[in-house]
């Protein structure tokens, strides 16, 4: 057991394995496939696998085929054994020695405060699929929650077909506009309970982590930005993203969170869009 730990924090030391495992994190419960990871970390192929094998040999990512593609996944469960180790063996279990003092953090058996709920989607760009989610929840959940949206880069002006197809949806778009995610990491941004990534792009980048530690997950989905033909094509593919979302938005809301716990309501979040693929 020793000797495995210390494999594994030495393959962790190394600045570029660790980049590896933490893309992976935060993009659990996803797999990646190996060509994205060495695209967003700016590695050459041979160097990228030669870090995926070192992880690999130590437990802490495992891979899957999908058809020529190989797909990697951070496996939480050695993480966790690898923390254990250390609290266990080097702190003796004495939490005053080695647990940081967080504000806002909750243990992992603590119940969420009471609602309302408030609840950020981040994308790239802030112009469709973020800026749809934002608006789901706060039209279809009514007082619950309070909806925030952002982008890692966002555009000037929001996509004319995200605006065109919520009209259409009788939603009311006149407040909406492009944000910087760096609106809610300040001092005075709203104390966040959930943060969703809706894009493969945000969930890969190196944000800062959130205060108060907010529940997060990765809900990733085709970008309808980037859908060809004509117009009527084009709405298609929006109409799809806000279908998807709507579904997703539906299945969160009636989450009964008053009574999960965290580890519970974890699971449950990043369960919701593998129930698509089921159905």
């Amino acid at each position: 057991m020793l000797d495995q730990q210390l494999k594994r924090l030495s393959v962790l030391a190394h600045a570029d394995r660790l980049s590896v495992f933490r893309l992976l994190v935060r993009r659990l419960p996803d797999t990646v496939p190996a060509g994205e990871i060495a695209s967003t970390l700016g590695l050459k192929a041979s160097t990228l696998s030669a870090h995926l094998s070192a992880l690999e040999d130590t437990g802490l990512v495992s891979h899957s085929r999908q058809g020529t593609s190989l797909l990697y996944g951070a496996r939480l469960d050695a993480a966790q054994s690898l923390v254990s180790f250390l609290f266990e063996d080097c702190c003796r279990g004495r939490t005053d020695l080695c647990l940081p003092e967080m504000p806002g953090l909750q243990p992992k058996g603590t119940p969420l405060e009471k609602e309302p709920y408030s609840v950020l989607f981040i994308c790239s760009g802030n112009s469709a699929r973020s800026i749809i989610a934002e608006t789901l929840l706060r039209d279809e959940a009514g007082d619950r929650f309070i909806a925030y949206s952002a982008g890692t880069q966002p555009r000037s002006e929001l996509n004319p077909f995200t605006l065109q197809l919520l009209q259409s949806k009788g939603h009311d778009t006149s407040a909406l506009r492009a944000k910087h995610v760096s609106e809610f990491q300040g001092p005075d941004a709203p104390k966040l309970d959930f943060v969703f990534t809706v894009c493969n792009r945000a969930a890969n980048e190196n944000c800062p982590a959130w205060p108060g530690q907010p529940v997060s997950a990765h809900w990733g989905l085709p970008d309808p930005v980037k859908a060809t033909g004509s117009d009527a094509e084009r709405m298609l593919a929006f109409q799809e993203t806000y279908g998807m979302m709507r579904n997703r938005i539906l299945g969160f809301a009636a989450l009964p969170l008053e009574t999960l716990h965290r580890v519970s309501l974890q699971a449950a979040v990043d369960l919701i869009p593998r129930k698509e693929t089921t159905q």
